[in-house]
């Protein structure tokens, strides 16, 4: 590799009402005018989400701030129409079905061609974007990311309520995405060509309205000339989001440096690999990807990180990176720290506070 990988990121938040904590539907007032930021921010399909896209980054400290100002300017904007940001993967009070769309033909079309499952889409993601040669090096790296899903997934838990309760998973917007029939770990690709072949064969099926509904956890961007990994819930901090993207960098220079032959793990294996992930987050049992065992999540995290080390150390990310992962071990993942805030006193109101203040750079 000549230098650095590039890196971006889309953060996807719901807004809550400043007085309940319920659910807000003003994502149009909060991003009029938001253009004087000169930061990406977007809207979603549900007209309480918001959503901020990164630039393109090669240094994490660049990433940060990136993702930083973001956020800053959403909650800014937020709190001028009585509204608060809050990054989780599911909200936690005040969802109604179906879910109110955003006004626009696009989506307003996948409501009619999907029905129900657009009923309920209250969900946040974290969507990392790595910059790569060539559509190959992309087939390559996905097949090299495809064994470390369930232990991203792990990392990146953060969502463990759903209609007002607890679902006893660590990620429930991973199953509540599941549902789609584009969705969940990608297939080991041969060739880009095959990876083509697979896309225009599912829209031709009517599956997806066009290559943008593709929505493996793992896909080769429509839009931009990425390789765009989409398995993690939103990062509680701006901090987990630039470990994430710096873990997924690595991952990638490891493939590339290395030309080591992916391992091509069963799709039975990875499917319930990934249920496992969604299920205990970090702080239970995944499935090893090799032997197919079930294994600390821990230990098979630090089993990734041994392997990206040389990656991460070219660049200057491997110490942020280690701190990262151990404060998670130690603290919990987003989605224990949901669970820690409501046990002090037993109310999702007091999660959604803790959230709000979360959400928050330093």
């Amino acid at each position: 590799m000549d230098g650095l990988l590039t890196v971006g990121v889309e953060e996807e938040f719901v807004l809550v009402e400043a007085s309940t904590g319920h659910l807000a539907n003003r994502a149009n007032e909060v991003l009029a005018g938001a253009d004087r930021y000169q930061v990406d921010l977007q809207q979603e399909i549900a007209q309480y989400q918001v959503e901020s896209a990164s630039g393109i980054c090669t240094d994490m400290s660049e990433l940060r701030d990136e993702l930083a100002v973001a956020r800053r300017a959403l909650i800014e904007r937020a709190a001028r129409h009585d509204a608060r940001l809050v990054a989780t993967g599911t909200p936690l009070l005040g969802l109604t079905m179906p879910t109110p769309l955003t006004n626009s033909p696009r989506y307003h079309r996948m409501a009619q061609e999907m029905g129900a499952l657009t009923n309920d889409l209250a969900i946040c993601g974290c969507h990392v974007h790595i910059g790569l040669p060539d559509d190959e090096s992309k087939i390559f790296v996905s097949n090299h990311l495809r064994p470390w899903l369930p232990t991203l997934l792990a990392l990146g838990a953060n969502s463990p309520y759903w209609l007002d309760g607890d679902t006893g998973y660590a990620s429930w917007r991973y199953v509540v995405w599941n549902r789609w029939p584009t969705s969940g770990a990608p297939p080991h690709f041969d060739s880009a060509a095959e990876y083509y072949e697979a896309r225009e064969e599912i829209v031709a099926s009517g599956a997806a309205m066009d290559a943008g509904m593709l929505y493996w956890d793992i896909r080769l961007s429509a839009h931009h000339p990425t390789l765009e990994l989409r398995v993690s819930d939103v990062a509680p901090t701006v901090e987990e989001a630039v470990l994430m993207a710096a873990l997924v960098r690595a991952i990638a220079a490891t493939a590339l440096s290395s030309g080591a032959t992916p391992v091509n793990v069963p799709p039975h294996l990875l499917k319930v690999a990934m249920w496992r992930a969604a299920r205990d987050g970090l702080e239970g049992f995944g499935i090893d990807p090799v032997t197919g065992s079930p294994t600390p999540a821990s230990s098979i995290a630090a089993s990734l990180l041994r392997w990206v080390r040389p990656a991460l150390e070219l660049a200057g990310d491997h110490e942020m990176v280690r701190d990262g992962v151990d404060r998670l071990l130690l603290d919990g993942t987003g989605a224990a720290r949901q669970r820690r805030a409501f046990a002090r006193r037993g109310r999702l109101d007091d999660v959604v506070g803790f959230l709000v203040a979360q959400t928050s750079p330093v």
